[in-house]
């Protein structure tokens, strides 16, 4: 059973160009748990933190629809990194693991009549990268390299590894998540689906 928190933190306007966007991604994600974490007395906090990653540059949540055309006209047609970073703080004892996955995707180019309905239809609110793979029916992902639930936003397989190092278990082995097919030989996580972040605007 879990318990999903919006956590008292507030997150940077801007990213810092002085750190990796991996660093970025599990310093963020570490921050979110360990100030949930700081309001209880036990527990497991699992805070996560996605961004994506292109050319040097690091797009995090578009502030508007003007911030997300921009975002969406430089990621289409190119190959870039989803970096999710994910921490687990124990409350009672202070204890915690920091990760993170990369996954490649490849977005097909957008025409302006595709970019504007995306636009219209408001689903790039509160999403790294002004997208979300799930939302779509990946009509502009060409082709991802590495975790798809890590695209989505919580990557399973190294969360299901992070949780054994804490001898937790997320759910029944048999649920599993999905994976690219060239990462589909490895450990597959298992399904537990949680809101790690503002429910998206209605």
């Amino acid at each position: 059973m879990f318990e999903v928190r919006v956590p008292p933190y507030e997150e940077p306007a801007a990213p810092c160009p002085a750190v990796s966007p991996a660093q970025q991604a599990e310093a963020l994600s570490y921050f979110k748990a360990r100030s949930v974490a700081a309001t209880l007395e036990q527990g497991l906090v699992l805070g996560a933190d996605t961004v994506v990653a292109y050319r040097g540059r690091v797009f995090g949540k578009p502030a508007d629809a003007a911030d997300a055309r921009r975002i969406l006209q430089t990621l289409a047609g190119t190959t870039h990194e989803v970096i999710t970073g994910i921490a687990l703080v124990d409350a009672a004892t202070g204890r915690r693991r920091i990760g993170h996955d990369v996954t490649r995707v490849t977005m097909k180019a957008m025409t302006p009549a595709e970019l504007q309905a995306y636009l219209a239809s408001g689903r790039w609110q509160g999403k790294a990268g002004a997208y979300g793979i799930q939302d779509h029916d990946d009509a502009f992902i060409e082709r991802i390299a590495g975790s798809f639930s890590n695209v989505v936003g919580l990557p399973m397989e190294l969360l299901a590894r992070m949780l054994d190092e804490f001898g937790r278990t997320s759910v029944d082995a048999a649920d599993r998540a999905e994976t690219a097919p060239d990462r589909a030989a490895e450990e597959p996580g298992t399904r537990w689906i949680a809101d790690r972040k503002r429910p998206d605007p209605p």
